[in-house]
């Protein structure tokens, strides 16, 4: 390559740097800065290929070898009579063999799901099926537990998680059966009943307050004892929005709210296990999608700093001569950090999605993820010398490919640093430490990560993991690490694409087909929306659309202003006795506005008050009445809502 011609590609790229490195918007995370751009040693796995190697490894029932076959098949299902039930190891070696668990089997068939196995025939059965056991329905707690036959209220990540995984496996097989959209009402049921003892309301509004270890969802009632589990409010929010997204039953989004103002509310970091993330992602698509204002950056500096409920946070630092920036664990930052896979990878699963809804934070979720996909291999067998981690002699001789992963990894133990272990040796549950339940995650990170031509810049899909996302075009996040521009290929198949950036709000390349290259400037990310050649651009508030999809939440090309939001309208009473009287609370918020008025009309009755609370006195006969309010901001936005009041003779009250 000649002189002239090395000038003047430099000269484009600098261009062309400067053209999308508008990036002054970016929100800098203290934790993820103390994290290298360029880890070393530096070895990513293929991550979606360990998943689909995984799933075929511990769902064969046929497999021989000590402690092998992991899986079995039983006809014993509990909740579900004649239906099989599937027991898989929560370890290798476990001492439990017909113990089966919902935090390991159900993200497995959803990070198997994820990277394209059929987990309704591969090995010739119905894993899909065979999993609805862990809904509880026998001793009627109605919601998906860790156990076919378990009781809630011990430990709220064992109760509320595989919830979440249920709902994200009938995000991914919405019609697989009748029984699995029963299911669904009643989960998102069971929640919003909870959320409304805990204190949820919306005449008047409030929170619910949500500061408890655990929930009995069975009995209503709240477990205060030992370490609290606050951060379990994102997770009831993430539930409750994406039943409201499925359903449109506004009954759940109070719900959310009512959730997610408890999480957003909390001054201190609630992170306790594995919940804070997806809390952070309802946030950020609430925000995005509603309207909603809640604090998303307080919310990521959670995931990542060490929270002092049991120091959980994000491992920054090299442990001996490896670089395990970027995990997940109990952070000590003194020499002894713990770090979990699970952790991490579901953290993956929760915070590259939210940059669709809050690009703000591009940056520094695609460098942690760079971090996070090349030390989470620390944990495989085979890549620690044998003398730094317990299970390598096992997974040598029948797990060659090393898929199945120990459970956590320790900065120190004894003299070796670092060292891939677990707990299920010392606490005598299982003859190794490779743990199935850390393992079934890999699926999520699979989905999400894949290499480009260019060593160390990853492109990290966005929708992959955005369960309940609204229409959508493909998505790409990525990152580039080193000191200078480098141009990297992306393939946007057949066919003729326009490729827009949301980060600098500009087209890439417009008619383009096959492999396009783009250039990603020193030390910047950029976010990538493949879209429809010459699509027609149209702008809603804060988002801008390509043919009517959604292509950026947060776009300034069209000056634009909120308008209010009507959260509730709910009277404190309704029915309502002739001649009586009821308060209609009405919810509103608008966040360009602190000044709204209430403008408030009813077709029988009278109303009493000008707020956003009134008196509403029945008309004098039984029946149906409308009452209606129109809340107005300084702009002269409105929004509307009409509530349906019913007048009876006599309300037949309980006896005291």
């Amino acid at each position: 390559m000649n002189k002239i011609f090395k000038f003047i590609l430099l000269i484009i790229f600098l261009l062309l740097a400067r053209w999308i490195s508008a990036q002054e918007g970016q929100i800098r995370i203290p934790r993820i800065e103390l994290m290298p751009d360029q880890p070393s040693p530096y070895d990513v796995r293929d991550w979606k290929n360990v998943a689909i190697q995984y799933d075929s490894f511990i769902y064969n029932n046929t497999k021989t070898g000590q402690y092998l076959p992991l899986v079995s098949y039983t006809s014993n299902a509990i909740n579900y009579p004649g239906q099989k039930q599937i027991k898989l190891h929560t370890y290798v070696g476990t001492n439990s063999t017909q113990n089966s668990e919902g935090i390991n089997v159900l993200p497995s068939l959803v990070g198997a799901a994820l990277v394209g196995r059929d987990i309704r025939n591969i090995f010739g059965i119905d894993r899909l099926t065979m999993a609805q056991d862990f809904f509880n329905k026998a001793n009627g707690e109605n919601i998906y537990l860790n156990n076919a036959s378990a009781g809630s209220g011990r430990d709220w990540w064992y109760d509320v998680m595989p919830n979440v995984y249920f709902y994200q496996l009938y995000d991914l097989f919405p019609d697989f059966n009748t029984e699995a959209s029963l299911q669904f009402i009643s989960v998102a049921n069971t929640f919003l009943k909870a959320a409304k003892t805990m204190g949820g309301s919306a005449s008047p509004w409030s929170e619910a307050s949500m500061n408890f270890r655990a929930w009995n969802f069975k009995t209503m009632q709240g477990n205060a004892a030992g370490v609290k589990e606050p951060e379990a409010a994102g997770t009831f929010g993430w539930l409750l929005y994406h039943a409201y997204k499925k359903t449109k039953n506004k009954e759940y989004l109070k719900g959310a709210e009512w959730s997610m103002e408890f999480l957003n509310d909390l001054n201190s970091n609630p992170s306790y296990e594995l919940q804070l993330p997806y809390g952070v992602l309802a946030a950020a698509k609430m925000n995005a999608e509603i309207g909603t204002d809640y604090n998303v950056e307080k919310m990521v500096n959670w995931c990542f700093n060490r929270g002092p409920l049991r120091g959980w946070g994000t491992i920054v630092g090299n442990w001996g001569n490896f670089d395990v920036s970027g995990l997940v664990g109990e952070a000590n930052d003194g020499g002894n950090d713990y770090a979990f896979l699970m952790n991490g990878m579901q953290q993956a699963a929760a915070l590259a999605p939210m940059v669709r809804y809050d690009k703000r934070f591009a940056k520094a979720i695609s460098k942690w993820m760079l971090n996070l996909s090349n030390a989470s291999r620390l944990f495989y067998p085979g890549f620690l010398p044998g003398s730094l981690q317990d299970g390598s002699a096992w997974s040598q001789v029948n797990d060659p490919e090393s898929v199945i992963a120990h459970e956590a990894m320790k900065q120190k133990y004894q003299n070796l640093s670092p060292y891939a272990t677990g707990d299920a040796l010392s606490g005598g549950w299982a003859a190794t430490n490779l743990a199935l339940y850390g393992s079934s995650a890999v699926g999520y990170l699979g989905a999400i990560v894949s290499k480009t031509n260019v060593d160390k810049i990853l492109q990290l899909d966005l929708n992959a993991t955005d369960f309940y996302n609204d229409a959508s075009y493909p998505t790409y996040l990525y990152y580039n690490p080193y000191d200078t521009p480098k141009a990297v290929l992306v393939d946007v198949g057949s066919g003729q694409y326009d490729l827009y950036e949301t980060l600098s709000e500009k087209f890439l390349s417009k008619g383009k087909t096959g492999q396009v290259s783009i250039v990603i400037p020193a030390k910047e990310a950029v976010v990538v929306v493949v879209t429809p050649a010459g699509g027609k651009i149209t702008y809603d508030k804060n988002k801008m659309l390509i043919d009517e999809v959604i292509v950026d939440y947060d776009q300034n090309q069209s000056p634009f202003l909120y308008s209010p939001r009507i959260k509730a309208l709910e009277a404190k009473s309704n029915p309502v006795e002739i001649g009586a009287y009821t308060t209609i609370y009405c919810t509103a918020e608008d966040q360009d506005s602190d000044s709204l008025t209430y403008s408030w009309f009813s077709d029988s009755g009278t109303i009493t008050g000008t707020s956003n609370n009134v008196i509403w006195n029945t008309p004098p006969s039984i029946g149906m009445s409308e009452v209606k309010v129109i809340v107005k901001d300084a702009a002269g936005n409105t929004d509307s809502m009409t509530i349906k009041m019913e007048v009876v003779n006599i309300i037949n009250k309980a006896p005291q």
